[in-house]
């Protein structure tokens, strides 16, 4: 699938591919309860958001999470996503994408920091799976970077190299990890991070996927 040394795509999941942004409030706001914080708006999550995740909660809380309170949170967030997460479809003209790209003899790939075991049959339920050489989400615990995850990744991928690849994400923690392995990256403003906070990150930042996919294209040329 997809030619040898043609210009491939790495997609992250949660809220590029997968328009799961209500899940993903909810289930912040339920591990927030926890420790009797304020809910958080969408517009104040994306603009405070960041990786590693007890960072983000330093932000809201004017301290780290201890180990203990950190556990208990990742644990309610992850239930309570898993919970609604069945309510969220595929962002607006993904699947056509997907197709389009893989037609022109291009490939693509997932890597994603959800759970590895969650995040295939998702895929698979959406009946998008052959689309992609690869799909990896997240082994090992949760909250960390997604740059030593993307070497794994694009070292498991035979043909593929660095320099003719682009990673589209939502998170400048994509960028990241895209230049910690020397590809390009395309940031997506309809997931977690706001445009002001993307464009820090110091790559192209985009609306849509279509404009994504369309600079990923000129990118990799």
């Amino acid at each position: 699938m997809g030619k040898p040394g043609a210009a491939h795509i790495v997609w992250d999941w949660n809220g590029t591919l997968f328009h799961d942004n209500d899940a993903i409030i909810g289930a912040t706001n339920a591990a927030f309860a926890e420790l009797g914080l304020e809910p958080i708006t969408l517009e104040r999550y994306r603009e405070l958001y960041c990786v590693p995740v007890p960072k983000f909660y330093e932000r809201l809380m004017g301290r780290l999470p201890t180990e203990a309170e950190w556990e208990v949170m990742d644990a309610i967030f992850h239930r309570y996503y898993a919970e609604h997460r069945v309510r969220c479809g595929l962002t607006e003209g993904a699947a056509d994408l997907l197709l389009d790209w893989q037609s022109a003899g291009r490939s693509q790939s997932i890597l994603s920091m959800y759970v590895h075991e969650e995040l295939v049959p998702l895929v698979r339920g959406f009946g998008i799976e052959t689309h992609f050489v690869r799909v990896d989400g997240r082994t090992g615990p949760s909250g960390g970077s997604k740059a030593e995850h993307m070497v794994r990744h694009l070292g498991a991928l035979a043909g593929v190299h660095p320099g003719r690849t682009v990673v589209i994400g939502d998170a400048a923690d994509d960028a990241v990890a895209a230049l910690h392995v020397g590809a390009r990256a395309v940031l997506y403003t309809g997931g977690s991070h706001g445009r002001a906070s993307l464009e820090q990150a110091g790559v192209p930042v985009v609306d849509s996927l279509v404009e994504a996919v369309a600079l990923a294209e000129e990118m990799a040329a």
